[in-house]
């Protein structure tokens, strides 16, 4: 058992270390993304990245600004270290996720740099539990090189627009196609499922629609077993920005609210389902 005295006197021991009020605030991101066991973070003075990667075709990031947290400390440049996520979330969670009104749980996570663990100190009503998590070698992350001045087309929607999709497209369909033009259909989701084909399609001046940037038509298939685990940042979510780029990349930027009405965002990448010419250049 450590108090918070002990903390501040190993304070400056640490490469790393925060603070936050509110547990759920970092928790509640991370679940976003945790569809493998594993994560890399990394650690700049702008906050933290946790990134979960499957099969080289998709990549999800949570980004936590710095100023989401009481405190932010980094003594190094960056800070990267390979993590168990689902430990991490179990950890987080220690004092249970439903508190009652008015409660929540205190984090303070430190980090002694390369070799050492993870350790959590989360204070609930007064009592104080330590977890100690080891820590991995980062491996290196696909570079989805997915660059803004490539980016076709770019249309930003209210996420319950996405969310009607995803509950009325069928999902026994092996990949979503996704149609963004200039022209109508202007955007156009499609599934060719065990019951037959659905479209689902949105006029660019709907009212769920905030933003559309379409230069040009581009028909993409991404499989749904890939797109699936974004669904976890979509229920979070308010807005969403879907991005198409000249290989037919997709990034799915969620726009996360968290319980203290601060933004965090959650973003995805997924390769297309076909071989894309110059995708691997």
């Amino acid at each position: 058992m450590a108090s918070s005295s002990q903390f501040e006197d190993n304070a400056e021991q640490y490469v790393f270390s925060c603070t936050l009020d509110n547990v759920r605030n970092l928790s509640n991101i991370l679940k976003a993304i945790h569809f493998k066991d594993h994560a890399a973070c990394f650690t700049t003075k702008n906050g933290l990245k946790f990134t979960v990667e499957n099969s080289k075709c998709l990549q999800a990031n949570a980004f936590i600004q710095a100023g989401i947290f009481q405190e932010f400390n980094i003594s190094e440049e960056s800070v990267m270290f390979r993590i168990n996520l689902t430990v991490l979330l179990d950890c987080l969670s220690i004092f249970g996720t439903s508190a009652a009104p008015g409660t929540s749980t205190a984090l303070k996570m430190c980090y002694q740099g390369y070799g050492h663990p993870l350790t959590l100190f989360l204070e609930e009503g007064g009592v104080v539990t330590v977890c100690k998590i080891n820590t991995q070698e980062p491996e290196e992350t696909l570079d989805f090189d997915f660059c803004s001045t490539n980016v076709i087309n770019k249309i930003i929607l209210q996420s319950e627009g996405l969310r009607e999709a995803f509950s009325e497209l069928d999902m026994t369909s092996d990949f979503l196609q996704i149609t963004m033009s200039p022209e109508k259909p202007f955007f156009r989701l499609s599934t060719f499922g065990n019951a037959g084909s659905a479209h689902l399609d949105y006029p660019k001046d709907s009212d769920l629609i905030e933003a559309f940037q379409c230069t040009e038509t581009q028909t993409n298939r991404y499989k749904i077993s890939l797109l699936k685990p974004s669904t976890k940042a979509l229920t979070l979510s308010c807005k969403v920005s879907i991005r198409t780029d000249n290989r037919g990349f997709l990034s799915l930027q969620y726009m996360i609210r968290n319980e203290d009405g601060q933004i965090c965002f959650v973003e995805y990448y997924c390769c297309p389902d076909e071989d894309v010419e110059g995708a691997d250049t």
